[in-house]
């Protein structure tokens, strides 16, 4: 792996990747790991060559999207670098952002800001970058949510788009992006873009439209709107407001914990509640997708709360 000699200790840096992947150790990972370790990550590669039980492995943390920020706050001489993910808040963990490891070779120097260029942010599920206005694919697989500096006005249905990494725009489709919004969306258009993500994979930490769990859709969802949430479940609990059950409305939250546990899970309220029968969507852990459904009983006897964003 290349090291960035601008990656050090107490710098702020960018992830370079379309997805780069938060590992608990460097230690942690498996062999079945090693599409999502290279220089460029195959992170659909990578999902597609896990089974049930891998796609569950603890040795994930979460995932990082191109450009997102993040600390140095060790680099080691075998190219892996400790970072804090700055745009996902974990309280109960550090108090900057959510601890871990990545290769260091997925990450570059930051940028300065730009305080002259709106950012834009990827509104289709998945967009190719291309060298030219619809020119050879110079960066596949950049996701939704992924936030990008423009670099001039749109040309014949392509928008040039500053990439961390690379010293040339790169190219993508007009269509494929919008504005980020400057104000806080409705739930309902929230709800309307975690919808969009039904059936997708559940993978333990996932943050990506390759592959996502639980708090993974609430974040990426409301990270889509430039509104910033926690990483975990429990997290977010914490960073919303408690509803009175019955009061929920579709593209509010339900939380779920065990008697005496914390919080393990979460979902989005697709329907207002008629009596017993309240319907979600959610990363299912048991069905290892993103489904929408009525809650079951034995999932309603862990519901603990309905919370709002704002």
């Amino acid at each position: 792996m290349g090291v960035d000699v601008e990656l050090q200790p107490g710098r702020e840096a960018v992830v370079r990747v379309p997805v780069a992947t938060l590992w608990t150790a460097p230690e942690a990972v498996r062999p079945v790991d090693r599409p999502a370790l290279s220089d460029t990550p195959d992170i659909a590669a990578w999902i597609g060559g896990l089974n049930r039980d891998q796609q569950v492995g603890d040795c994930v943390l979460s995932q990082l999207l191109l450009g997102e920020r993040v600390l140095v706050t060790e680099q080691r001489a075998d190219g892996w670098a400790q970072v804090v993910a700055l745009e996902q808040p974990a309280a109960k963990l550090a108090p900057r952002g959510y601890p871990g490891w990545l290769p260091a070779a997925q990450l570059t120097a930051a940028p300065g800001p730009d305080p002259s260029a709106a950012p834009l942010v990827v509104d289709a599920t998945r967009t190719a970058l291309r060298a030219t206005p619809d020119g050879p694919v110079a960066q596949p697989d950049v996701v939704l949510g992924t936030r990008l500096a423009p670099a001039g006005r749109p040309a014949d249905g392509w928008r040039a788009v500053h990439v961390p990494g690379r010293a040339d725009p790169l190219w993508a489709p007009e269509g494929d992006l919008v504005p980020l919004p400057t104000e806080r969306p409705e739930a309902k258009e929230v709800l309307a873009t975690a919808e969009r993500l039904r059936d997708l994979v559940y993978i333990w930490g996932g943050v990506s439209t390759h592959g996502i769990d639980c708090s993974g859709l609430v974040h990426l969802a409301w990270r889509r709107y430039g509104v910033t949430l926690p990483r975990d479940a429990d997290d977010q609990a914490e960073a919303t407001t408690p509803l009175p059950l019955d009061e929920e409305r579709p593209g509010d939250l339900y939380f779920f914990a065990r008697p005496g546990r914390r919080i393990h899970h979460v979902g989005i309220v697709t329907a207002e509640p008629h009596g017993d029968r309240r319907r979600m969507l959610h990363a299912c852990y048991r069905q290892r997708r993103v489904v929408e459904e009525q809650l079951p009983e034995d999932r309603l006897a862990t519901l603990v709360g309905a919370h709002r964003v704002g």
